[in-house]
C-alpha cells in the first residue's frame, strides 16, 4: 500500500507546539495551497490542509516557521474519528508530516534569513548547495582509466 503526499503552501497561522501527557512534542499547522486555476469570479482558489508534526519535526516547525511562511510538507494522509462536546461523531483528515522544508528563498543574504541552520533547508528550497561546493580545477571532469571495471 502507498500513502504519500507532498504539498507546498503557506502557513495560515503560527504553529501550535503542545506536549502529550508523556511529554512528546506535537505541532499543528494549517497550510493554504493555491490551485492551478482561478474560480468563475476570476480569483485564485486555495485548499486548506491541517498538518500534524511529531517529536523533532514538531520542534523544528514551531521554532523556524511562522504565519505566511512557505513550506513544503512530505507525509501521509490520516483520518481519525472523535466526538465533539455535544457527543456527535466527527471525522478529521490531516497530513502527518514526516519532513518539513523551507519553500521560500533566503532573505538578507545571511544564513537562511530566519535564524535556521543551513542544514535545515532542502537544496533548492532555501539552502544553496553552491555555498559548500567548490568545483574542481579543469572544469570538473576527470579521466577514468579503462580496465573493464566500473569505478563504483
Amino acid at each position: 500500500m502507498l500513502n504519500r503526499i507532498v504539498i507546498m503552501g503557506r502557513l495560515v497561522r503560527d504553529p501550535e507546539l503542545r506536549r502529550t501527557q508523556s511529554g512528546t512534542p506535537v505541532t499543528s499547522v494549517r497550510i493554504a495551497v493555491d490551485r492551478d486555476f482561478k474560480g468563475q469570479d476570476g480569483n485564485k482558489q486555495a485548499d486548506f490542509f491541517d498538518v500534524v508534526a511529531w517529536r523533532n519535526t514538531a520542534e523544528f516547525v514551531s521554532k523556524y516557521f511562522t504565519k505566511g511562511r512557505m513550506a513544503i510538507v512530505e507525509g501521509r494522509l490520516q483520518s481519525r474519528e472523535w466526538q465533539d462536546k455535544d457527543g456527535n461523531k466527527r471525522t478529521s483528515i490531516e497530513i502527518v508530516a514526516d519532513n518539513f522544508y523551507f519553500g521560500d528563498s533566503r532573505r538578507d543574504g545571511q544564513g537562511d534569513g530566519y535564524g535556521a541552520p543551513s542544514y535545515g533547508s532542502a537544496p533548492g528550497y532555501g539552502g544553496s548547495p553552491a555555498e559548500s561546493y567548490t568545483a574542481p580545477a579543469g572544469g570538473g571532469f576527470a579521466e577514468i582509466e579503462e580496465d573493464g571495471e566500473l569505478p563504483f
